[in-house]
């Protein structure tokens, strides 16, 4: 069968980095292709060259048999290629009609905006991804997950005959995977490919006809699903056997480090919990069930109306992040590129952000000594990056999430709340991470840990609080937990004790 798309020798390389060196690839009419690879393999860097967001350095590149140029991303849209990004690149200010026509060719332009037009056009879209939200609704006043879906049903609205997608599930609940599933197995029924960007096996081998693995910038095989196993793509991917992880010798925690009770803000209504010292503390519940918010009440980014938080004993009430960060409670956000990092500033830069009273002598900063605390915190890391000078924003999303992992290492807060942080992370940087979460809580500090991933709660933590519309509806033994139980107590709703 004469493949759809059919790239060879592709290479790209960023200040002295080599994303990809020599890569091929091919793509079938009708299949949904795998592409698989450690964070900084090069994944998204070729998806971006076949969307025409980036222009390879070198590449041929077929198109139906015929050799193109996808010189941008209109170009891509001609030939009938669409993409959502891992960095969602929708327009927070504008309503969600707006964000899936705007430069979209399927939509005749006209000197004014046809809102009866726009909503008809639009609706069938995001019934397809199962969002509820009006056309009409501001993208901004959306959560991660649910603007992902925007992103989702853009890329459908092109029409395309191959759609790229890059980590599409990363902040979706389970429903809307299913959901999202449903409509590629749609898609590929009607003749359209899809290349499937994700570090979860268990959707690669649900959804994935072939899977092609990147490694360090260039192509180490193609194998389709149904003849390989998890075990071989993961070797592929990091070039040996991933050794099992140590079972985790439980470290009972010490004494309550911080208790809240009966927390209230615009968005949660009753959470009440306490952290000891040493606890890594699971967060679970559906999309809308107060995660995030919970973090955002705790840093001081959400006013709190009622309810006491106390940390080592004395009471706060932090109504700013620089009062959050004083009594000791960092924030790593859900949203790495809006809420946690300065895309155009470096990675040194980044790293330092939160601590830069260490570094200061007399009102200016002392570079040396700056570099010179950064790069531990990077090697414990293993962050990949050409220097510690180059902008953060040109790393690859992985790596992006060890800086801002890094910033937080260096501050060292008492309380860390880490909201999804393994999301978008390949298989060996989330054993890195956990290694570190464990490490933070030997020494003592408190981590809450909010997960989509119930197996990564189970895995990870030494309880679980449970959440549901705003209301904490219980706490578990993550030792002896099932999903099943956290389920049960995360679609309470008014029911919750």
């Amino acid at each position: 069968m004469e493949p759809l798309l059919r790239i060879e020798r592709a290479n790209k390389h960023y200040e002295g980095t080599r994303a990809l060196v020599d890569v091929s690839f091919s793509v079938l009419p009708g299949e949904v292709h795998a592409l698989m690879g450690e964070n900084g393999a090069g994944k998204s860097t070729l998806s971006k060259i076949i969307a025409g967001a980036e222009l390879a350095d070198s590449a041929d590149i077929c198109w139906r048999g015929e050799r193109v140029q996808i010189a941008s991303p209109m170009a891509a849209q001609r030939l009938g290629i669409g993409i959502v990004f891992q960095e969602l690149d929708v327009f927070p200010n504008l309503s969600i009609a707006e964000n899936i026509v705007i430069g979209n060719l399927q939509m005749e332009r006209r000197a004014y905006v046809n809102w009866r037009e726009l909503i008809a056009f639009t609706k069938p879209f995001l019934d397809q991804v199962g969002l509820t939200a009006g056309p009409r609704t501001r993208v901004g006043d959306l959560r991660t997950g649910e603007r992902q879906l925007v992103a989702i049903a853009r890329a459908l609205s092109f029409e395309a005959n191959l759609i790229l997608m890059d980590e599409p599930t990363s902040s979706l609940p389970e429903d809307a995977v299913e959901r999202l599933f449903s409509v590629i197995r749609r898609l590929k029924a009607n003749g359209v490919s899809i290349v499937y960007v994700s570090h979860k096996m268990k959707e690669i081998f649900e959804i994935a006809d072939r899977v092609t693995v990147l490694r360090d910038g260039a192509t180490i095989g193609t194998r389709r699903t149904q003849e390989t196993t998890i075990e071989e793509i993961i070797a592929m991917m990091v070039g040996r056997e991933l050794a099992a992880r140590p079972e985790r010798e439980r470290v009972e925690p010490g004494e309550v480090l911080l208790r809240v009770e009966r927390l209230k803000t615009e968005k949660i209504r009753d959470v009440s919990f306490d952290l000891r010292r040493g606890e890594i503390l699971g967060i679970a519940g559906l999309v809308g069930a107060g995660r995030s918010e919970l973090g955002a009440a705790l840093f001081g980014l959400d006013r709190i109306e009622a309810g006491t938080i106390r940390l080592e004993g004395r009471e706060i009430r932090p109504k700013s992040a620089r009062d959050a960060l004083e009594a000791g409670i960092g924030l790593l956000p859900e949203d790495r590129k809006l809420e946690g990092l300065m895309m155009q500033m470096s990675v040194g830069e980044n790293t330092t952000m939160a601590s830069l009273g260490r570094f200061q002598k007399f009102g200016f900063l002392r570079r040396r000594a700056e570099a010179g605390a950064a790069e531990p915190v990077h090697r414990r890391m293993r962050l990949k990056a050409a220097s510690n000078s180059i902008d953060v924003g040109s790393l690859s999303g992985g790596n992006q999430q060890k800086v801002l992992f890094s910033k937080w290492l260096l501050k060292n807060p008492a309380v860390l709340f880490l909201d999804d942080p393994t999301r978008g992370i390949d298989i060996g940087a989330k054993q890195d991470i956990y290694a570190i979460m464990e490490e933070l809580a030997r020494e003592g500090k408190g981590i809450l840990f909010v997960s989509s991933e119930l197996p990564e709660l189970l895995d990870n933590c030494h309880r679980i609080l449970v959440l549901c519309e705003g209301r904490s509806t219980g706490i578990l033994d993550a030792h002896s937990a099932t999903q099943e139980q956290i389920m049960a107590l995360a679609t309470m709703q008014e029911r919750a004790a």
